[in-house]
């Protein structure tokens, strides 16, 4: 994972570890361990992938410590804040290391917090972390990490601010390339190799099709050369030190029938007005409702099965969940906007696409992008 912990001060993470030891206290939990990516990063300025098992550990009282393999304890050691790194051979048991800690730690029969949904902790390793921790208790805290930073920081703001600037340009030397003869093979290299250029993180580009309806969005790389009366769908999703904003257009690939021009149009006005709605104290079934209906109400789209939003913010190149689906919008949302939110709001119908990375602050809705709103057209 890219380096995090130079992106913030010392003052915002001493500002998290509070928060999460408030949910701790609030739980009555001794002592929690985080194992997922994201999680790890933004609490500690530093994560890698699961290749063996490891976890930052918090308690209650004391200082953090990182439990990691020996390979990664150097890299560990520059980029994040906590001093107590404990490293383990590959062949090693993380799980005799880690009970040794909490044992060295007066912990060895604590109240310990763990993310019951973490996808670091499948059943059969669970098993063994409770074999190795045979006097503890395990409670689940849920996705702490993942509800403490749904409302970001200014420096997180910044980052994700970066990342719209470097999709913004990406977007640009990669929908000039959806011409008559060109590939999407050819946008999605000029995407990746805008990344690095432009100092965001190295990792693909992001969902790059074309397709008819609403349902083409996740589609494969096409392979073939492009012709006119194709619409290729862009979405770009750079990360500057793991923050993401991510961004949709759709290119028509010579002059569009007048059929997708206006259906285009019409899907812009109707995301507009939602996005309008995004102010803090809205409800969030409200704001997904002006998408959803107008789209229903217009004959845009027959039916409408997937989300029109969710959380924006720290992902992991490695990590196995591509989307934050922390907060989403949908009918059945029971929740409501708060200030410095991120979402990604997007939406699809008769074969185009379009979305924005929006922040909800105090004084309403800003996109991050500063393209234009339609559909782009490469003659």
């Amino acid at each position: 994972m890219p380096d995090s912990a130079s992106a913030f001060t010392p003052q915002e993470f001493a500002q998290r570890l509070r928060r999460v030891r408030e949910r701790m206290s609030k739980a009555g939990v001794d002592v929690c361990l985080l194992d997922e990516i994201e999680a790890m990063t933004w609490l500690a300025g530093y994560g890698n992938s699961e290749n063996r098992w490891r976890c930052v550990g918090v308690p209650l009282e004391g200082e953090p410590f990182f439990l990691i393999r020996a390979l990664d304890a150097g890299p560990c050691r520059q980029r994040t804040w906590i001093r107590d790194v404990l490293d383990f051979k590959d062949w090693d048991d993380p799980f005799a290391v880690l009970a040794d800690a909490l044992q060295r730690r007066g912990l060895a029969s604590a109240r310990v917090g763990l993310d019951f949904n973490s996808y670091g902790m499948p059943l059969a390793r669970f098993a063994r972390l409770q074999t190795a921790l045979a006097g503890c208790t395990f409670v689940d805290l849920g996705p702490v990490a993942w509800e403490l930073r749904l409302r970001k920081s200014k420096a997180e703001l910044a980052l994700l601010e970066r990342a719209a600037a470097v999709a913004d340009e990406a977007m640009r030397r990669a929908s000039k390339l959806c011409r008559p003869g060109g590939s999407q093979r050819g946008a999605a290299s000029a995407a990746a190799a805008a990344f690095i250029e432009l100092g965001a993180d190295p990792g693909p580009p992001g969902p790059i099709a074309a397709g008819r309806g609403w349902d083409f969005l996740h589609a494969p790389l096409g392979e073939g050369r492009l012709h006119a009366g194709d619409v290729v769908h862009l979405e770009l999703t750079p990360r500057v030190s793991g923050y993401s904003a991510r961004l949709m257009r759709c290119v028509a690939v010579g002059r569009p029938d007048p059929a997708t021009a206006d259906a285009a149009r019409r899907l812009v006005e109707v995301q507009d007005r939602q996005i309008q709605a995004m102010r803090p104290g809205a409800d969030a079934a409200a704001v997904d409702a002006v998408l959803r209906r107008g789209l229903l109400e217009t004959g845009l789209r027959e039916r409408f099965d997937n989300i029109s939003g969710y959380t924006l913010g720290l992902y992991a190149a490695a990590g196995p969940r591509t989307s934050d689906f922390t907060r989403i919008f949908h009918p059945q949302s029971r929740w409501q906007l708060e200030t410095d939110m991120v979402f990604h709001m997007y939406a699809s119908a008769a074969g185009v696409s379009i979305s924005e990375t929006v922040h909800v602050s105090a004084e309403g809705p800003r996109c991050l992008s500063r393209l234009p709103r339609e559909l782009f057209v490469r003659d």
